[in-house]
């Protein structure tokens, strides 16, 4: 058996298997399979298969198609495929001497087939079927006459052939107008329309294809098309009225009717208008009237013919909505003396009706449109006189005419006719007598407010707001209008208070029309307010309202410029308040603008990013406030650290020019300086440990700009990169940090550092709770080193050096032998004493300062027995007691005294005078 054996084979096992299924999700890829597979397979390739079994085979296949079809197992498309297969698989059996019935069965199942994939939109398949039915209505005529033994036989059989065929021909039709071929359904169309008269009951039939047709050729625009199906529909359907009702008639001409219209040519104007009086008079319908006025009013008919087709409507006694609508579309053609005519008969002819109110209301909107004023004013007045004698209108109407006489108000504002405004708005209030509590109300009290303050009517525009403050507190335009009240009458709390309130209610986010459409945002509302409150004075209120403005809106560019704004109000201000609780209550205020500046900085604007010019720009003018706002902290070092990384991190949106980068490094050595103050009076290690490390972290920023910055030119005489060593070395320090001696390797090396560089970082190193002694006493051996180099010593600043030094090896007149040796000690003394006798000015203090720890330590000697050293350290305190001044006479005799008992100590102890070390 060869490969087509095999694959047939597989394909009989697909449709066993597929038919066995109940609802399997095998089921789609099955039908897939067998629809791909069949155009693989002829009666050739299957040669040894017994037609009997093939048919069966397609025959329970298509069974299956019905019943799971009807079940919604599968789809009509899927339908469609097995029935593509199924029918392929007929057609392969019998050949030229297939029987009559197989012959019927093929032709049934090709004209099924076919209109199943003219349904599912497949009309190029579905051809191929109708082609393969009209074959076997040939095969099969051909063998039914040779059969045929009578004329009587021969015409019943033919009747039945015709039969056929006029389905497979209206098929075919279905198919050729899905395809867009016109010629090719008009002629299948023409053929059936002939076979009417031998088959009358398809009457029905035939007109409903044909009026489908011309629907779907009106939705596709094609009106020429449209029309020739629609003509078609109607005359067949005159063909049998009993099938065909006058309604249906009446409908198609209608569409036929539009068809015309909707050609847009005037040409065709009358034909649409004989179409739809045609159909008018098949079945009167309140859509063929309706449509009749269209195409008056299209044609540009007389208003004479408008006039009588009106009445018509009245005479055929149409409902009031009907009517209505009639009248709206005679304005909206701009006939409108047809119109109003119209309008008022209506109006006379429906007096009694519940529903008059409706038709006044539409009236009164008319003439208000087209300024036909007092006319209008006397139809609300007749509304008014209803209402209190008993003949009021719906609460729905009711409505209706606030929103006719708010419209008219509204234009009239928009044209700044206030007191006209007024007036409508007065119309509406006379309908409020009866319902006070209504939210409306509250709107039109703000709204008349609006107008009364355009008029300067200030007292009328309060009465106006507190009325609307009774009835709706809550929404944010009746705060705004108590507002600009308190702004008018320089109430800057009552101002203010409005203002904090309508910004609670903001949070709220309501959403209300109100009577200006750039007043839909309550954002927009703050601006409104800021702007306002500075026209009138109020600048405490405006800063107030840009401050909110700032918060609340999402345009970054708006809540710049707002910003920029209260910046200009408030910073003049503060800078002139003393220290004060109120002052740090308002610098708090300005730094939190500042972040939302930076925040907004970094978003979008208009929807786009900023450019860097713009940017820089915007950055440029925040960064300077922050900078000076840093200056004007005073004595509030955190603060004042707040505003310099706010100019930092601000100065960072700007091109890292010198200028910048001098900005950016003060700003980091400032906040590092603040973090360190900090860090030193911090109460708990751990608050301690958080602040240094700040610190250490700005430090690393400044040294990275430092380095940026000394690439643009000379700065040899700023100190930042000694700054940054001490604090850097004092965070370490502190922190005990592990590498503080490589850190200082490389410091010890510098050959810019000057003596009082060194004496800080001594000092620094035995601050608490940093204790590096050794530390210090080589700084601090570095200073005088670089004191005593210098062609001329600054004895004060040499002195004061020499006394840290002094202090630090013989604390409280006890030597540190650990520290250094006594001897070093000695030659520090030595040295001191050398340049107070070759130099003038030394600080007596100083002098006598060192006698006094000379002598101590002589003491402290003789109390160790250590007698020689004893009276060495004390014949030094003698040589400095030679040296001093004014002080010397004071001092004298006294230290003579002591000298000569230590001596005569010194001799009683012969014995051990030579014992120590």
């Amino acid at each position: 058996m060869d490969d087509i054996d095999f694959r047939f084979m597989d394909f009989k096992e697909i449709v066993e298997n597929l038919i066995v299924k109940d609802n399997s999700p095998s089921i789609p890829e099955a039908i897939n399979r067998l629809f791909t597979d069949i155009a693989n397979i002829n009666r050739e390739s299957i040669a040894e298969i017994q037609d009997a079994q093939v048919e069966e085979m397609a025959v329970n296949l298509w069974n299956w198609a019905v019943t799971k079809r009807v079940d919604l197992v599968i789809s009509e498309e899927q339908k469609a495929k097995l029935w593509y297969v199924a029918c392929k698989l007929v057609c392969m059996c019998g050949g030229s001497a297939a029987s009559e019935e197989a012959i019927r069965r093929q032709i049934l199942m090709n004209m099924k087939t076919g209109k199943g994939w003219v349904d599912v939109g497949n009309a190029v398949i579905a051809d191929e079927f109708f082609q393969a039915a009209m074959a076997g209505l040939e095969q099969l005529y051909v063998k039914l006459m040779q059969r045929s033994s009578t004329e009587i036989h021969m015409a019943l059989h033919k009747i039945a052939m015709e039969r056929d065929l006029f389905k497979v021909l209206s098929y075919q039709a279905e198919a050729a107008v899905a395809q867009g071929d016109f010629h090719r359904a008009y002629t299948c169309t023409l053929r059936c329309k002939d076979m009417l008269m031998r088959f009358p009951k398809m009457t029905g039939y035939l007109h409903i294809l044909c009026y489908n047709f011309g629907v779907e050729t009106h939705k596709q625009n094609k009106y020429e098309e449209s029309s020739f199906w629609l003509s078609q529909s109607y005359d067949i359907g005159k063909m049998d009225k009993n099938s065909v009702g006058p309604e249906m008639l009446a409908k198609v001409l209608r569409l036929l009717a539009t068809a015309y219209v909707d050609w847009d040519d005037q040409e065709y104007y009358d034909k649409a208008l004989s179409a739809i009086n045609l159909a008018n008079k098949e079945h009167l319908n309140p859509s063929g009237l309706f449509l009749k006025m269209k195409i008056l009013l299209k044609s540009e008919r007389a208003n004479e013919e408008l006039l009588e087709a009106v009445m018509e409507i009245l005479h055929l006694d149409m409902s009031l909505d009907f009517c209505l609508n009639v009248a709206k579309l005679l304005m909206d053609h701009e006939r409108e003396s047809v119109g109003f005519y119209f309008m008022k008969i209506i109006c006379e002819h429906f007096k009694s009706s519940e529903n008059i109110g409706k038709a006044l209301l539409l009236y009164i909107d008319m003439l208000l449109q087209r300024k036909e004023e007092l006319l209008a004013k006397e139809k609300i007045d007749e509304i008014i006189i209803g209402q209190r004698t008993g003949r009021q209108l719906t609460t729905e109407l009711v409505v209706c005419l606030h929103n006719i006489l708010w419209k008219k108000a509204a234009r009239s504002f928009e044209v700044q006719n206030y007191a006209d405004a007024l007036n409508w708005y007065y119309y509406s209030l006379r309908f409020y007598a009866t319902d006070r509590t209504d939210l409306d109300l509250a709107k039109l009290r703000r709204n008349m407010a609006s107008c009364y303050l355009h008029l300067k009517q200030l007292d009328k525009a309060k009465e106006a707001v507190i009325e609307a403050e009774q009835h709706d507190p809550t929404n944010i335009f009746t705060q705004f209008y108590v507002f600009k009240i308190a702004v008018l009458e320089g109430n800057s709390g009552r101002a203010l208070q409005a203002i904090t309130t309508l910004e609670k209610l903001l949070e709220e986010d309501p959403k209300e029309n109100e009577l200006l459409t750039d007043r839909d945002s309550p954002v927009m509302l703050l601006s409104i307010a800021a702007h306002f409150a500075l026209e009138n004075g109020q600048q405490i209120v405006a800063g107030k309202a840009l401050e909110y403005l700032a918060q609340y809106s999402e345009d970054p560019q708006q809540v710049l410029t707002a910003l920029k704004c209260l910046f200009c109000l408030v910073f003049p201000r503060v800078s002139q308040m003393p220290e004060s609780e109120n002052k740090k209550k308002e610098m708090d205020r300005l730094l939190t603008c500042l972040n939302t500046a930076l925040q907004k900085l970094g978003q979008s604007l208009n929807g786009e990013a900023l450019n860097s010019d713009s940017r820089a720009k915007e950055a440029h003018w925040f960064r300077k406030i922050a900078w000076n706002l840093a200056v004007q902290c005073g004595k509030d070092l955190v603060t004042m650290r707040e505003f310099f990384i706010l100019s930092y991190k601000l100065s960072q949106f700007c091109p890292s020019d010198q200028v910048i980068l001098i900005a950016q490094k003060t700003c980091l050595l400032m906040a590092a300086a603040v973090d360190l103050e900090q860090g030193r009076k911090a109460s708990t290690a751990f608050e301690q440990t958080r602040l240094l490390n700040r610190a250490l972290e700005q430090i690393h920023k400044c040294r990275h700009t430092w380095n940026l910055l000394k690439e643009t030119g000379d700065f040899s005489s700023d100190p930042c990169e000694t700054l940054l060593l001490l604090y850097e070395f004092e965070v370490k320090a502190k922190m005990n940090d592990p590498l503080l001696d490589s850190f200082l390797e490389s410091v010890w090396e510098l050959p810019h550092l000057e003596s009082k560089t060194f004496e800080t970082i001594a000092s620094l190193a035995v601050e608490m709770p940093a204790h590096y002694p050794s530390i210090a006493l080589k700084a601090l051996k570095e200073a005088l080193l670089l004191y005593k180099k210098k062609e001329s010593i600054d004895v004060l600043k040499y002195s004061k050096c020499m006394h840290n030094l002094i202090n630090l090896l013989v604390p409280d007149g006890v030597p540190s032998t650990e520290l250094c040796p006594l001897e070093e000690v000695w030659g520090y003394f030595e040295d001191a004493l050398s340049l107070i006798s070759h130099t003038k000015g030394y600080p007596e203090t100083e002098i006598l300062w060192l006698m006094i720890k000379s002598w101590n330590t002589g003491i402290f000697m003789y109390g160790r027995n250590k007698y020689v050293s004893a009276e060495k350290w004390c014949g030094l305190a003698l040589r400095f007691l030679d040296r001093l001044g004014s002080l010397k006479r004071s001092y004298e005799t006294q230290m003579n005294i002591l000298y000569s008992e230590l001596m005569e100590a010194l001799d009683r102890k012969k014995g051990s005078l030579f014992n120590e070390e």
